[in-house]
């Protein structure tokens, strides 16, 4: 909104010419996003409490502490952190940018089926909500739709490829399969981040930190200079994906200042499905889907703990873990819940030092 109201006017005025930079749109996202998170948050939290008066309902199965000190703390946060990411974007963003429209398209559809599943959860007062089945049909159509729509933008060529990283212009040619390709890798990561989503603070911090790596990598990718430097895939527009990242950034630290032990709200499926979403996105516009499975490894390494307690439950009767995701085993090993989500965040700081890397070594 900004950047075409305001750039237009910068032969008149020189401090206006300030829009035309993606890194100054990109810190001004982030702190709009902020300020939106800080003065919504408090309004919005009495608002949950008060159609939610018992809360978030909680896992009878689960860690036995969960049943005491979390209940009665309400759900569906992600909608502050989807109202502050939505109107930052807006604000700072260049919004002729097709990748910025995909991307949001993405976010808010499945941040609509993570909704839908917390409000059934809510009324029905049980951990069921949308049936699985259902979920992902839907998570298919958004993914395969944003795919396509994604891959239509791109330079004739390389949206119907993978991208390698640590070898240069190696790209795996997928055709007119790709999109289906990028379906699962949003669908992958949407998953992942809400499967990591059990703890205070454990899935808002690493995706975050994700959120920053591919920040950089977004502007990177998006100039022509920075990417023929790196050998890494120029992609016109690609760049105006930091100023969206930038603002996701800025809301997740938002809702941190409210999900901070001991939560004050929990951000739900609202928020999870939608910033899992966001960051695959981003990932295939970028070209470095592979990438995100190491930047985000973490929420890899949560999903495989809980496909290999169930297959392996399923065949042998036993459990592998004490209880799945993982860090609940790590609960259920006598850990506190401050060590095991900082312990989590060091390591996704690590892994995303690795996914950097990744830009250098060719």
């Amino acid at each position: 909104m900004l950047y075409a109201l305001l750039l237009p006017l910068a032969g008149h005025i020189h401090a206006f010419n300030l829009f035309r930079y993606i890194t100054f749109r990109a810190g001004g996202a982030c702190l709009t996003a902020l300020v939106i998170s800080f003065w919504a948050g408090p309004r919005l939290i009495r608002t949950l409490k008060s159609m939610q008066r018992h809360g978030q309902p909680i896992r009878l199965d689960g860690p036995e502490r969960h049943l005491i000190e979390k209940k009665g703390t309400p759900t569906m946060g992600g909608v502050l952190i989807l109202i502050a990411l939505g109107l930052s974007t807006l604000i700072w963003a260049d919004l002729d940018n097709g990748y910025v429209w995909a991307t949001l398209l993405v976010t808010f559809g499945y941040g609509a089926i993570g909704f839908a599943d917390d409000f059934l959860k809510l009324t029905r007062r049980n951990t069921k909500g949308v049936s699985g089945r259902v979920k992902l049909i839907a998570q298919a159509l958004i993914g395969l739709a944003t795919a396509i729509w994604i891959t239509s933008l791109m330079p004739a060529g390389l949206g119907s490829e993978l991208a390698v990283p640590l070898f240069k212009n190696l790209l795996i040619p997928f055709g007119f399969t790709f999109p289906l390709v990028a379906m699962f890798v949003l669908m992958g990561a949407s998953n992942s981040v809400n499967l990591t989503d059990g703890l205070d603070g454990l899935a808002i911090v690493p995706t975050m930190i994700a959120a920053g790596v591919f920040a950089f990598i977004a502007y990177l990718v998006g100039n022509r200079i920075f990417a023929g430097y790196l050998e890494i895939n120029f992609i016109s527009g690609a760049g105006e994906l930091a100023v969206f990242l930038s603002a996701l950034i800025g809301a997740g630290l938002g809702f941190l200042w409210f999900n901070a032990p001991p939560a004050a709200v929990f951000m739900g499926d609202t928020g999870s499905l939608s910033l899992g979403g966001a960051l695959g996105a981003v990932a295939v516009a970028t070209k470095n889907e592979i990438v995100l499975a190491i930047v985000g490894g973490l929420f890899v390494v949560e999903t495989v703990s809980v496909i290999v307690q169930v297959f392996w439950f399923k065949r042998t009767g036993r459990r592998v873990f004490l209880m799945a995701p993982l860090h609940h085993h790590f609960e259920k090993k006598g850990w506190a819940e401050p060590t095991i989500v900082i312990r989590f965040w060091i390591i996704a700081m690590i892994l995303a030092l690795v996914g950097l890397a990744t830009l250098k070594i060719r």
